[in-house]
């Protein structure tokens, strides 16, 4: 997983990858194996009325940051309804202007709303009539995050909205999950295919919070390797091919510097014998032979431990 996504975002050419790109999300629920790598986002919300369809695809996504409601005056007077007639009224501005509003992002093409902040249950219900899904109370962060994948411009203000500015993606869907059926949103096939998130599962929050950790140290390690891709071989195999050195070295001294020399060589060797009893490998015999193989110039002092026993060094 880690592999996959860095090598997503990355730029090959610059070997640069920038984790801005990356987002690392999971949910209490499954087992571990249940994690995947989605192209695209996901968010912690739904559809905001249950009856909307629960997939949309060749999405057009209207990422608002303005509230979905009638313009309200910028004055702090008051408006004083006295009787049924002029109720009756206002509640007809307010249709009339939720479905101006509807109009104006249907003519766009749009058929998904994406909203930072939230409307009410009038507004809900127009969206339904008007197949128009939206999901509301989406976090800034996320909003950025939707943006940046799909491609598409925030909208501050409702009179700004243009088709130029619409987010585009293959499909946009609810996903749920576990007996408790919770939905999250799924956003996928974005525009920008760089765009990715680590979605994590676990019985319990401390085990995605500790799997979290340990992706966030994969992918830094992944990240490295764009940066600089020369590595150090692992299973004490450095550890024994400096020891070799230093011995082949200690035997040239004639003096007490040799001792010395020598000492540092066994400290080396302390690595490989350390693994070696860790993977439940005699470590005596294990490093007596891997020395040997390597002072006959087998592997280039790539040869360590085999902790996990696969049979190979």
């Amino acid at each position: 997983m880690a592999v996959d996504a860095v090598l997503s975002v990355a730029d090959l050419e610059r070997k640069d990858v920038d984790f801005e790109l990356i987002k690392v999300d999971g949910k209490v629920g499954g087992a571990l194996e249940d994690s995947l790598l989605v192209n695209g986002v996901i968010i912690d919300k739904d559809f905001s009325h249950p009856q909307m369809p629960s997939q949309v695809q060749d999405a057009k996504l209207a990422i608002l940051t303005c509230a979905f409601e009638p313009p309200k005056p910028k004055t702090k007077h008051k408006l004083d309804i006295t009787s049924v007639e002029e109720f009756r009224e206002l509640q007809k501005y307010e249709q009339d202007k939720f479905a101006e509003m509807i109009a104006q992002i249907k003519d766009t093409g749009a058929n998904v709303v994406i909203c930072q902040w939230g409307f009410d249950d009038e507004a809900n219900h127009l969206l339904l009539t008007n197949n128009l899904p939206a999901v509301r109370w989406v976090g800034g962060p996320e909003i950025e995050l939707i943006a940046i994948a799909t491609n598409g411009r925030i909208v501050p203000r409702f009179e700004d909205l243009s088709a130029s500015k619409l987010g585009t993606a293959g499909t946009v869907r609810e996903k749920t999950f576990g007996t408790t059926r919770e939905k999250m949103l799924v956003i996928e096939d974005c525009a920008n295919s760089r765009a990715v998130t680590c979605f994590l599962r676990g019985s319990n929050k401390m085990i995605i919070d500790e799997a979290k950790r340990s992706l966030h140290d994969a992918l830094c390690v992944v990240r490295n390797l764009v940066v600089d891709n020369r590595i150090v071989y692992g299973g004490g195999a450095a550890e024994i091919a400096c020891s070799l050195a230093v011995e082949r070295e200690a035997v040239k001294e004639t003096g007490l510097e040799q001792y010395p020399m020598r000492a540092f060589a066994d400290a080396l060797d302390s690595v490989p014998m350390a693994l070696a009893e860790n993977s439940g490998i005699s470590p005596i015999e294990e490093v007596s032979e891997l020395k040997a193989r390597q002072g006959r110039g087998e592997g280039r002092g790539r040869l360590g431990v085999d902790c996990m026993q696969t049979g190979s060094n």
